[in-house]
């Protein structure tokens, strides 16, 4: 399975940017979905992460995230966005989408052991 982000850029404070992550030999669908970020010499965190679509598709976000970034499913382009709005430089980082082995794994976590695929990875920077 190959993942790919795109969507990365530089935006001002406030800006918004869609990140989105594509997958070859995967149905994302069934899958549990995560975006995670690492900035050089921090921990890598969490950002938001979606469960499969069964019905459910519930979805987490990290809480400093909350009310400003959006994950959602393009079903038919077999793609997952992280739609980010009101960009704060702390967003800046390097975004990576994630993927696990094992396909309707239930409630997405934010817990980068579960996952096993990643994407190289797409940089955000938010300056002025």
């Amino acid at each position: 399975v190959q993942l790919v982000e795109s969507g990365g850029g530089w935006v001002q404070p406030g800006g918004s940017l869609r990140l989105s992550c594509a997958a070859s030999e995967a149905t994302l669908d069934y899958y549990n979905v995560a975006w995670f970020r690492q900035v050089p010499g921090e921990e890598q965190e969490g950002v938001s992460c979606i469960s499969p679509s069964d019905g459910d598709e519930s979805t987490d976000y990290l809480e400093s995230v909350k009310g400003r970034f959006t994950i959602s499913r393009a079903s038919g382009e077999n793609m997952v966005h992280l739609t980010m709005n009101n960009l704060k430089p702390e967003d800046s980082g390097v975004y990576h989408c994630a993927l696990p082995v094992t396909a309707w794994g239930g409630r997405c976590r934010l817990d980068s052991s579960e996952y096993d695929y990643w994407g190289q990875g797409a940089q955000v920077t938010v300056s002025s």
